[in-house]
């Protein structure tokens, strides 16, 4: 069984412990490979690395390392086929989707090249008499960062590229059930000529992320995953004094107003609720439609655009499948035992997924695309994140009780509203209460110049990812104020003053 280690200083590192997790391919439940799950001792050794590194790094010039990225970038996209394909067998995701994942990847990389603009900072010329003023923009040092299953290659493209950008190094621990793209994007980093030591990644669990938590050389913890282990990030990390961003779950409704038009709303909602078998934070779980017959219609629509929808392998098949599997057979258990919950709970189940197989893929972990209707608040299917291909229609009578939906759930990532009225979408976009909002546009992830984050319980810590929130967050300001002594001019003879 072939074991992937770490890979630290620019080189495979084989690890001591005799700890491993599985690796399966979600599409036949079969196993690929195993990852190491390294022991404290060991992710210390990275972090000492990491630290050593820092030391040249920092003094690179912002120029000197956009270069290396701009290079990183003209290899991911070489190797862009490749990178899908690793996605698409551990995570499960069709391959179209693993090839989207990479673009939004390498926007944030093409954004990091730009650090030497970026880093700029701020002068002014005579504060005082004489006295001018300045900021610089320093690394942190050394940084961590511990991504999700769902975009094992994006996620970690959201915060590295920044990062080593603005001079710091860094510590990778990508999700133990589809490490191998993040691993690939290491080599990558190192065929670039990314020097030795400054990204490194250590394979782990628990006992791993702990250390990077606590250890005082970190300085920086990034991380995306549940709000539940979203705020325990925060709360270890914050308390053993390192800054943090740490984004969490979500509940992301679209607000489906009379006037909207109904084939853009179905084709949006299809993508939007199902696309990656629902495993993204800004999937859309929740249609909230204002009027029964916008609902009526809809689920007509959505009833005809389910049946036809193919669900299979992520690769393999002469036309694509729409949807693949979910990332696990546990995962898989929970998302069907949340379309239990909704039954029992009293919705109204118009398309069930829970029974669905792939023929000759029996083992694989596929959920069906599932469709809910007169949902209700204090639902489990409507007050938690699934992380499913299940979508839930929720009804109300007007504007202000959808807003007022959505501004009282405790998540606050992303939302939409699709209208034709200008007036009902600028209200909308002051009313509600959350992080990313999208007018007419389904899942409104920003581009990699803005910054990514939702409101409430769907982020800890005050700043967001990428953009211009992410250069803040990997840079600490210096401000200089100056004097320089008046009198001298050229020609003048100078001496030191003597010492006495």
């Amino acid at each position: 069984m072939k074991t992937l280690g770490n890979f630290i200083h620019n080189e495979p590192k084989a690890s001591e412990s005799n700890r491993y997790s599985p690796i399966f391919n979600p599409a036949t439940g079969q196993q690929n490979l195993q990852v190491v799950l390294s022991s404290a001792e060991e992710t210390r050794q990275a972090i000492t690395i990491a630290e050593e590194a820092l030391k040249s790094w920092s003094k690179v010039t912002p120029l000197n390392r956009a270069r290396i990225l701009f290079k990183f970038k003209s290899l991911v996209e070489d190797h862009a086929d490749e990178l899908a394909e690793l996605i698409t067998k551990e995570h499960g995701k069709v391959f179209s989707d693993a090839k989207g994942e990479l673009t939004r990847g390498l926007e944030v990389v093409e954004f990091a090249c730009g650090i030497p603009h970026l880093l700029k900072g701020e002068h002014s010329l005579n504060v005082g008499r004489g006295v001018d003023s300045y900021s610089k923009m320093q690394p942190v040092g050394v940084c961590a960062g511990i991504s999700p299953f769902n975009f094992p290659a994006m996620v970690p493209m959201w915060m590295f590229p920044i990062a080593i950008a603005c001079g710091n190094t860094f510590v990778m621990k990508p999700s133990e059930k589809d490490p191998s793209a993040t691993y690939r994007l290491a080599e990558l980093l190192a065929d670039a000529g990314l020097p030795p030591g400054v990204f490194n990644i250590i394979n782990g669990d628990k006992e791993a992320v702990d250390v990077l938590l606590t250890d005082d050389r970190i300085s920086a913890v990034s991380f995306v995953g549940s709000t539940p282990v979203a705020e325990y990030i925060y709360k270890t990390a914050s308390a053993h004094g390192k800054r943090v961003q740490a984004l969490g779950g979500a509940k992301n409704h679209m607000v489906i107003m009379p006037d909207a038009d109904p084939t853009q709303v179905v084709n949006s909602l299809m993508g939007a609720a199902y696309g990656s078998a629902g495993e993204r934070c800004m999937a859309i779980s929740v249609a909230v439609c204002v009027g029964d017959e916008v609902a009526n219609h809809l689920i007509s629509q959505l009833i005809k655009e389910i049946d036809a929808m193919r669900v299979g392998p992520g690769i393999g098949l002469s036309e694509e499948a729409h949807m693949g599997p979910l990332i696990s057979k546990e995962h898989a258990a929970k998302v069907r035992s949340y379309i239990d919950s909704g039954v029992e709970e009293g919705a109204s189940l118009i398309v069930d997924g829970r029974q669905f197989q792939y023929p000759g893929h029996e083992g694989g972990y596929f959920v069906g695309p599932t469709l809910f209707d007169n949902v209700k608040q204090g639902m489990r299917i409507y007050d938690e994140e699934i992380f499913g291909p299940v979508l839930s229609i929720v009804r109300v009578n007007t504007y202000e009780e959808a807003v007022n939906l959505i501004n009282n759930h405790e998540y606050g990532n992303g939302t939409a509203i699709f209208t034709r009225d200008g007036d009902s979408a600028r209200q909308f976009c002051e009313d509600i209460q959350v992080g990313m909002v999208g007018v007419n546009v389904p899942i409104p992830v920003p581009m990699a110049f803005h910054s990514f984050g939702g409101w409430k319980r769907s982020l800890f810590g005050p700043l967001h990812m990428h953009g211009p929130d992410g250069v803040r967050f990997y840079t600490k300001m210096k401000t200089i104020t100056a004097r320089w002594p008046t009198g001298q001019r050229a020609g003048a003879e100078f001496s030191m003053p003597t010492m006495k």
